[in-house]
C-alpha cells in the first residue's frame, strides 16, 4: 500500500489544526463567550460525590450530595449518601461545602473568574484531547489569594470554553500544607459545560499526602426562555 495515503489517513484521524489566534485574541472570546453562556443560564443541579483518603492515618470517608444553583448564583446542598471517617466527613467535606455556599451567597465568583482583570495569561501551545482541540494559557493571578490558581488552562478551541483547570493555589492555605495540586475538569452536557471531576493531593507536614476526588454527575439545566430561542448554538460553561 502506497505510505503517502497511509500518511494523510493517519493526519486526517488527528483533527484539523486549531485556529492561529494570539492570547489576547483567545481571551477576548473566551470572556464573551462566558458573559453569553453566564446570562442564558438560569441554573442547574447535580449530583457530586466526594472521597477522601490519607493513606498515612488510613482515614476514609465519602460523602454524597445533590448541589441546586439558582439564577442569583446561591447554591445548596442536600446529603443522599455517606460513609467512612465521621470526623472527616464533619469536619473537612462540610467545610468544604459550607464555604461554597458562603461563597456563592457573597456573590464572589467575580473575584475568582479566570479572566484578564484577575490573571496574566501566556499562550504556551495547542493540544488535542478527547477528540477536541484546545489553546494552552499559563495563568499568574495578579491578586493572589488561597482562592485563585497560579498554573494552566486548557481553553477548547470551539466553544472557547475553559475545558480543563491544573496548578496550586497562589498562597498556600495553611502552614501545615506544604503544597496542594489540583486538576479541575470540564465537559459537555447537551448545552453546556459543567464541572466533570476534581482532583486534589494535598502534602501536609504531619499527615503526608492526602487525596480528595469530586466526581459531578446527574445534571439538570434551566435555560432562560430568551436566551434559549435566540442561542440555541451556544455552548454553556459554568
Amino acid at each position: 500500500m502506497p505510505m503517502l495515503p497511509t500518511f494523510l489517513f493517519l493526519a486526517a484521524m488527528q483533527g484539523s489544526t486549531p485556529p492561529s489566534l494570539t492570547a489576547p485574541e483567545i481571551l477576548e472570546r473566551m470572556v464573551q463567550a462566558d458573559n453569553g453562556r453566564a446570562a442564558a443560564l438560569a441554573g442547574y443541579s447535580g449530583v457530586r460525590r466526594y472521597r477522601f483518603d490519607n493513606l498515612k492515618s488510613g482515614k476514609h470517608a465519602e460523602l454524597t450530595v445533590r448541589m441546586s444553583r439558582g439564577s442569583d448564583g446561591v447554591k445548596t446542598f442536600e446529603v443522599l449518601a455517606e460513609s467512612g471517617s465521621g470526623f472527616v466527613r464533619d469536619h473537612i467535606l462540610r467545610k468544604m461545602i459550607e464555604a461554597e455556599v458562603e461563597s456563592s451567597q457573597k456573590g464572589e465568583r467575580k473575584e475568582t473568574r479566570i479572566i484578564p482583570e484577575n490573571y496574566d495569561f501566556r499562550l504556551v501551545g495547542t493540544e488535542a484531547s478527547d477528540g477536541r482541540d484546545s489553546y494552552i494559557l499559563e495563568i499568574d493571578p495578579k491578586r493572589p489569594s488561597k482562592f485563585s490558581i497560579r498554573g494552566r488552562i486548557w481553553v477548547d478551541t470551539e466553544d472557547f470554553a475553559i475545558a480543563r483547570i491544573e496548578g496550586q493555589p497562589a498562597k498556600n492555605p495553611s502552614f501545615w500544607i506544604r503544597s496542594v495540586q489540583v486538576v479541575q475538569r470540564y465537559g459537555r452536557t447537551d448545552q453546556f459545560w459543567l464541572p466533570a471531576m476534581n482532583h486534589s493531593v494535598a502534602q501536609a507536614r504531619i499527615f503526608g499526602a492526602t487525596e480528595v476526588v469530586i466526581e459531578y454527575s446527574d445534571y439538570k439545566t434551566d435555560v432562560r426562555e430568551v436566551q434559549a430561542r435566540t442561542r440555541p448554538e451556544e455552548k454553556l460553561h459554568r
